[in-house]
């Protein structure tokens, strides 16, 4: 998942909206298929299960992925990852307000460290005049909180479908805005394998294997693997293409994944050590 930046500034387009389009395709394609081998369904018994839970998880995610597209735009991919990181802090202030989940006591003060590296990341962004997208990036980061209350709230094993959904939301959303108010669908040929390949490996594999690893790997240390987006995902465009981080960045960077992570080292739930008595009995 951390090389979506570099590949986004491969591309020769700046059109978010055919870039969406076409990435939405395989992104789609690649959930859905991971869905059905986990599932161990028919694609027609796939299709048939999907609800309307599903339906507003995945305009949650449309959304998330139209602001995406748009922020790596508008910004630096430093700037859209590590603002992106915002999403368990949004989510569990969303979670507490809507559901009645109570944040851990630690939530605050790792919230107020992060804002302070988020407010160093947008003053830099002003200064070089990257403002809109910083915000866009903050907006990305709202919608991927909002599925995640809502996934909580289904209390399901998986959000394959809602990913589904959203590439296949996204995909609409993309099409008619390109033929409405965008110049249509045209792409050159190596920016339209670019983004196939982006929306299957990056996107449809990155994250169908983050959703199926959560039924293994507690929620913390799913939050602390899926941290390495962040910090490897400026690093690809410094070392292939040269764009090296400004030291604003870097410094509020660092300051907001270093609260997201202790965070999730926090709420991380101790390891059983052996086997229960009743555990050895059974055996």
């Amino acid at each position: 998942m951390s090389f979506v930046g570099l590949l986004m500034r491969l591309l020769e387009t700046t059109d978010g909206m055919v870039i969406l389009f076409y990435r939405s395709i395989t992104l789609a394609g690649m959930v859905g298929l991971v869905a059905c081998l986990r599932r161990g369904q028919r694609p027609a018994a796939f299709l048939r299960s999907l609800d309307r839970t599903d339906l507003m998880m995945g305009l949650a995610l449309a959304i998330a992925f139209m602001t995406y597209v748009y922020a790596m735009l508008l910004t630096s991919v430093a700037s859209t990852l590590l603002l992106l990181t915002l999403s368990p802090f949004f989510a569990a202030i969303l979670g507490w307000v809507w559901i009645g989940e109570r944040p851990h006591i630690l939530t605050w003060p790792a919230m107020a460290a992060a804002l302070i590296g988020v407010a160093l990341m947008i003053s830099d962004g002003i200064s070089l005049g990257r403002t809109a997208g910083n915000l866009v990036a903050l907006v990305s980061a709202l919608s991927f909180a909002v599925m995640l209350v809502l996934a909580r709230r289904s209390r399901r094993d998986d959000v394959l479908g809602g990913t589904f959904l959203g590439g296949i939301l996204a995909l609409c959303m993309a099409g008619i805005a390109a033929g409405i108010v965008g110049e249509g669908l045209a792409i050159s040929g190596q920016d339209l394998l670019l983004t196939l390949f982006m929306g299957a490996f990056t996107i449809g594999i990155g994250i169908a294997l983050v959703t199926w690893g959560t039924g293994y790997v507690p929620a913390a240390e799913v939050s602390l693997l899926t941290l390495t987006e962040s910090v490897l995902g400026p690093i690809w465009p410094w070392i292939f293409l040269g764009h090296a981080m400004t030291l604003t960045e870097i410094g509020g960077g660092a300051i907001v994944l270093g609260a997201v992570a202790m965070l999730a080292l926090a709420t991380r739930e101790p390891r059983k050590v052996g086997l229960s008595r009743q555990d050895r009995h059974r055996a």
